[in-house]
């Protein structure tokens, strides 16, 4: 059943291009795929050994985008654990959430630690270790009571494609964070469509932009990668920096990149205003975990010369649903997010019939790659499964060719005097205009119509925009009651970590301002 395991696909891969460069920390140094198993089946050892790590566990890990992230998060699941990634800036009282509702038995940091997720584990009585690697030759250090006691206690356990291996939680645009399980299956199916849409082989290299504790950066990013026997770099700083991106880009002889269309903003306005003498040949640019604005698209593709794919995905498919294909495969349109990839979807209406072709309804989904339902949150399961599908929550259709095109999330949707306006809409037109940088729509209460649509917008550096150009702006371009009856202009818009903007959380910042 290894083929059916993410840990039975790496070690494969280990077996087949053992000295092929896995990962590098950029100017630090790198990892073969040998030398990378060799340390995760160290580790893995050890966890179960010293700390007494049982299969079904849950660990912990709070890392920036690091090498023994990488190695720890292997580990864990090669342990027959389940490993719970976590956000190192949340705050203790977000520590204490996460942890307890993901029943973590051990946190593992850095060596330099994380002072609140210590200070919650020690509340919940968690026990915490550090993990370090110094160079490639040296082992990982991971200082636990008994680890005099290592054996290679790992060597005897046989990874199942049941095993929970991934712990996560939704960023809950809707509502509270709900905790998700992916098994070994779900993530090897996960990472079998990425390679397959994308042709991931041997020969490619990427940089790790987002971050990996989140699924697009983890999936679509580093294992998919690793999966394939290509290679990751990881910047040195442990984080995205728009200064050494294409440094390391051309150092590390990448191929591809994949990142959240406020990054790709980033990496364009740093173009304009720094160009680099050269850029590397790229396959493909993805772009995925938010609408990309079909301008911002073609921005990109005369910026660097390469095809941009936007995809779809969500944490409860183990990222992945659908894409555009790389050019030899079809055409890439502009405003969709592509054809499924290796999964069933339909769109489907509020009695769950499949609606035809440019029909809109809720996207829904079926495949090895779906969770099979959300931790202790029986109600969440009954809404999120219902006639047999998992329901995203999202309104789209699809078009003649097959190729998915989004309309928003169900409760995003502005329901206007009756008029259902969809924000992403109103995002691509605010996007189009020559001055604005970023810009996001949302629904406010209205006492006259229910609802009412704003927007908040960044004036690209060294331009000044006002709120009546925007409103005129929009009248020329969108229907009378899609115009924002209010437009903020701000410096500033918030994101989660991932860099995604939320509209609930946009929305909110802004109407509590005077």
């Amino acid at each position: 059943m290894e083929s059916d395991t993410l840990t039975g696909l790496l070690k494969n891969v280990a077996e087949k291009f053992p000295d092929r460069r896995a990962l590098s920390v950029s100017g630090k140094f790198d990892l073969t795929h040998a030398r990378l198993n060799d340390l995760i089946e160290l580790a893995a050892s050890r966890l179960v050994s010293a700390a007494g790590i049982k299969p079904g566990d849950v660990v912990a890990l709070t890392f920036p985008n690091t090498v023994e992230f990488v190695i720890m998060f292997l580990a864990v699941i090669r342990a027959r654990a389940t490993a719970a990634p976590l956000n190192a800036a949340y705050t203790a009282e977000e520590f204490e959430f996460y942890l307890s509702d993901s029943d973590s038995k051990l946190l593992v940091t850095s060596k330099e630690g994380n002072a609140p997720a210590q200070e919650a584990a020690s509340k919940l009585n968690i026990s915490h270790v550090t993990a370090t690697l110094l160079d490639a030759g040296s082992d990982l250090a991971l200082p636990v009571a008994d680890s005099d006691s290592v054996s290679d206690s790992a060597s005897e356990l046989v990874n199942s494609p049941d095993d929970p291996a991934l712990f996560l939680h939704t960023s809950g645009t809707t509502s509270r964070p709900k905790g998700v399980p992916l098994t070994q299956l779900n993530l090897v199916s996960s990472v079998k469509n990425v390679k397959s849409v994308y042709k991931l082989t041997e020969s490619d290299s990427t940089v790790i932009v987002l971050p990996l504790f989140h699924v697009h950066g983890l999936l679509a990013g580093l294992l998919s990668s690793l999966g394939a026997g290509a290679a990751v770099t990881l910047p040195a700083a442990g984080r995205f920096s728009a200064t050494t991106f294409w440094a390391d880009m051309n150092k590390y002889d990448a191929t591809w990149y994949t990142a959240v269309p406020t990054i790709h903003q980033i990496i364009l306005d740093r173009h304009a205003s720094q160009p680099e003498p050269e850029y590397p040949r790229l396959r493909f640019i993805r772009s995925c975990s938010a609408s990309l604005a079909p301008v911002i698209l073609s921005r990109l593709e005369e910026a660097f010369g390469a095809p941009v794919l936007e995809a779809y995905a969500m944490t409860e498919a183990t990222h992945l649903m659908s894409s555009n294909p790389l050019p030899e495969e079809g055409p890439h349109k502009p405003g969709s997010v592509g054809k499924p990839v290796g999964q069933e979807m339909a769109i489907l209406n509020e009695k769950g019939e499949i609606q035809e072709p440019n029909s809109k309804g809720e996207v829904c989904i079926r495949g090895p790659n779906v969770t099979k339902g959300y931790k202790n949150n029986p109600d969440a399961n009954k809404a999120g499964f219902e006639f047999g599908w998992f329901h995203t929550g999202d309104i789209g259709y699809f078009d003649s060719d097959g190729y998915l095109h989004l309309v928003g999330r169900i409760k995003e949707l502005i329901n206007r005097g009756g008029e259902k306006i969809s924000p992403i809409e109103v995002d691509s037109v605010l996007l189009t205009h020559p001055d604005v940088s970023q810009g996001v729509a949302f629904g406010v209460p209205d006492e006259k119509y229910g609802e009412e649509i704003n927007c908040a917008v960044i004036p690209r550096e060294g331009t000044t925009v006002t709120e009546e150009d925007i409103k005129t702006f929009c009248k020329k371009n969108l229907a009378a009651f899609k115009v924002p009856k209010r437009v903020f202009i701000t410096d500033n818009l918030p994101k989660t970590a991932s860099g995604k903007i939320q509209r609930r959380i946009v929305a909110q910042h802004f109407l509590e301002k005077p």
